[in-house]
């Protein structure tokens, strides 16, 4: 018996693309553009990016076809045979979070998206009639836009378990993108597990650095991450020395192990090993950043 195999696209008919609407209006060049994601073209690739970049996460902003695209750009991350896949990775996370860095972590979905909490489909379809007849009649624009980045999210978080084996992913520069994910969703068991388990050594050492900062944030009250993180305050790479000690001073405030300080105050004569070129972590803020972030948790900042 013959099988048909399995493609990441599959179920991309079934969305009533053209009944939801993008930055620019109608969204049914969307599929054409999911699809040219795997193209074998580069250029081709690189343009189906950046358009569907512009419609479904223009200048930040979430809309309603959002949410929809979530699932497939999942599933071609997930497929080994996708082209570009941390770029696929690098918009996922775009449409789930915006533009949020890790000021906003711990993030606290009911609290950021409450102003969501009433909105109804005929806001909504409001909504939508003003953004393209400009005599209409605007409604209830922000709680609606909201809506959006709050359906946006709540689509990643539902699927957030295939995150967790991303950060086994051979590509290193994934598994660390992946760490970086996870610290926005709830900290699962399996989750917790994997951004343990990455190994320090090797390729793997900037997403090891990138679990870090993500166990600073997780399950505040779990005495075996604190553990995990103190040892890895004795790691071979600086960069992962340091962003053990920032996750412990952002677990423990002034409770951190005296090694972690001795870590923090070796990181500005350490500038050139952890820039952004040397040491290519997946969070906005720098490795400098974060130390001085740290010290300020602990009350040491100047």
């Amino acid at each position: 018996m013959s099988t048909t195999a399995r493609s990441p696209l599959d179920g991309l008919e079934a969305v009533d693309w053209a009944g939801l609407h993008h930055a620019y209006g109608p969204a049914g060049d969307v599929p054409g553009q999911l699809a040219a994601l795997l193209s074998a073209d580069a250029e081709e690739r690189h343009q189906a990016h950046a358009r569907l970049r512009g419609n479904v996460y223009h200048q930040g902003t979430r809309w309603q076809v959002s949410c929809h695209v979530v699932p497939f750009l999942t599933e071609l991350a997930d497929d080994p045979a996708t082209p570009d896949r941390a770029a696929v990775v690098d918009l996922l996370r775009a449409v789930a979070l915006g533009d949020r860095d890790d000021t906003w972590l711990p993030f606290e979905p009911d609290r950021v998206f409450a102003q969501a909490d009433n909105v109804t489909s005929t806001d909504v379809a409001t909504v939508v009639g003003w953004l393209y007849d400009e005599d209409a009649e605007p409604g209830e624009c922000d709680a609606v836009a909201v809506s959006w980045d709050r359906d946006a999210y709540l689509a990643a978080a539902a699927i957030s378990d295939r995150f967790v084996a991303w950060t086994r992913d051979p590509d290193p520069m994934i598994a660390a993108m992946a760490a970086e994910l996870l610290a926005w969703f709830p900290a699962t068991r399996p989750a917790v597990a994997h951004l343990m388990e990455i190994p320090e050594t090797g390729e793997h050492r900037v997403a090891r650095a990138s679990a870090n900062l993500s166990l600073g944030y997780l399950a505040p009250d779990e005495p075996a991450i604190d553990d995990r993180l103190t040892t890895l305050l004795a790691a071979g790479t600086f960069g992962v020395r340091l962003t053990a000690a920032v996750a412990l001073a952002i677990r423990l405030g002034d409770r951190m192990p005296d090694a972690g300080l001795q870590v923090l105050a070796e990181a500005q004569d350490r500038a050139d090993e952890i820039s952004a070129t040397a040491f290519p972590l997946p969070w906005d803020r720098s490795l400098l950043g974060f130390a001085a972030l740290a010290l300020y948790r602990i009350g040491l900042s100047p």
